[in-house]
């Protein structure tokens, strides 16, 4: 059984810092690509920022600047710094993470539970 569980969420206001974590647990023989997510209310998810197992970032062009995503493969974690928040980047954020949960088996996505922030204007 694998797990992704988020930390970090809260409450801030406009031009304050968060920093999300994601730690995956469980059967886990290897961890590809990891990622976080956005929803925010009324809107479909849409995709943050990924980052590769060799270290390859990809951001979109909403967060360019302001989030950083860095993950530490010795712990299986994957972390979401987000500077200069503005009241659009209100959502439920998840990660996501391409996991082989043991030899021969395929890789699939899992996700994490969510976790809210919230910026207030």
């Amino acid at each position: 059984q694998v797990q992704l569980v988020e930390s970090g969420g809260g409450l801030v206001q406009t031009g304050g810092s968060l920093r999300l974590s994601c730690a995956a647990s469980g059967s886990i023989f290897s961890i590809n690509a990891m990622g976080w997510f956005r929803q925010a209310p009324g809107k479909q998810r849409e995709l943050v920022a990924t980052s590769t197992s060799s270290g390859t970032t990809f951001y979109a062009d909403s967060v360019k600047g302001r989030f950083t995503i860095s993950r530490d493969n010795a712990k299986n974690t994957v972390y979401l710094q987000m500077n200069s928040l503005k009241p659009e980047d209100t959502a439920v954020y998840y990660c996501s993470a391409g996991i082989r949960p043991g030899i021969g088996f395929p890789v699939r996505d899992y996700w994490g539970q969510g976790t809210q922030v919230t910026v207030s204007s």
